[in-house]
């Protein structure tokens, strides 16, 4: 016996729209987001969850570079990359070695200079 189908109302949001996450991969020639409702916060929002996994590189005030793949953010900008690496700024006298492994690691917004997804992530990006 098939279970009884549920009215539409009280399916999650995202199942009554075929969405994930409440992000809509793409939308037909001609329809903006405005046209379908969608905030600038949804649509910020699918753009930082296409970013998710991504391999990318962090410049921080101190002239420190993390290099690791984006796992989530705040709303205060911290960012939390997974098997991260720190390379030191020329200047360092340890900056001729290898890069220092940190594994998992938390940047603090405030102290963030520019970001930048690694090229090689970028081919697999739906868009930006």
């Amino acid at each position: 016996m098939a279970a009884p189908a549920l009215p539409e109302q009280l399916l999650p949001p995202q199942q009554q729209r075929g969405e994930e996450n409440g992000c809509e991969d793409s939308l037909s020639p001609g329809e903006s987001g405005e046209e379908k409702g969608e905030s600038s916060y949804q649509r910020s929002r699918c753009k930082l969850e296409n970013l998710l996994n991504k391999s990318m590189r962090i410049r921080m005030t101190d002239g420190r570079t993390l290099v690791g793949c984006f796992l989530c953010t705040d709303r205060d900008c911290n960012v939390i990359l997974g098997s991260a690496q720190e390379y030191l700024k020329p200047t360092d006298s340890f900056s001729a070695g290898e890069p220092r492994v940190l594994g998992l690691a938390m940047v603090p917004g405030h102290h963030i200079v520019s970001i930048e997804v690694e090229q090689e992530s970028l081919a697999s990006l739906q868009y930006l």
